[in-house]
């Protein structure tokens, strides 16, 4: 490639991947839009539906965010019903996050979203599945080139 092409916008892996997000959760936002979430707090009870009574940390570690982003979030989703957080009776610093069972009877609702997301990015679930599997590996060679020697 040459010199003055590796700086144009449409050449960049990282503006790809950040416009890729940024339609892939628009089409998430009708979905979502019935359950009366938004796309993090979709991504958020999906951790939990997976493992719950998690501490802010651990959530944090598992969505890629920080405490800042996250407290508010978990704050509405309390408001909404959603979650309980309650402090650590081992160590009153950590507060977990819990489902409630109205967070749990949603897991029914949402369970029609993704094979939604994937007919409408045209993709067959074998594409959708290798698109995640090569994303996931991209991730995971970043956080081993960040982890601390």
């Amino acid at each position: 490639m040459k010199q003055d092409e590796l700086l144009k916008l449409d050449n960049q892996l990282c503006f790809a991947v950040y416009a890729c997000t940024r339609e892939i959760t628009k089409l998430y936002t009708p979905l979502l839009k019935e359950l009366g979430l938004t796309y993090t707090q979709y991504v958020t009870l999906l951790a939990l539906w997976e493992k719950d009574r998690v501490s802010v940390k651990e959530l944090g570690q598992r969505l890629y965010l920080d405490s800042g982003t996250l407290t508010p979030l978990l704050k509405k989703l309390e408001s909404q019903g959603l979650v309980a957080r309650t402090r650590d009776s081992r160590d009153e610093r950590n507060v977990l996050i819990s489902l409630t069972d109205e967070g749990r009877k949603l897991k029914e609702k949402a369970c029609g979203i993704p094979m939604a997301i994937v007919r409408q990015l045209g993709l067959s679930a074998e594409e959708a599945e290798k698109l995640r599997d090569d994303l996931a590996d991209l991730l995971n060679k970043i956080q081993l080139r960040h982890q601390p020697t």
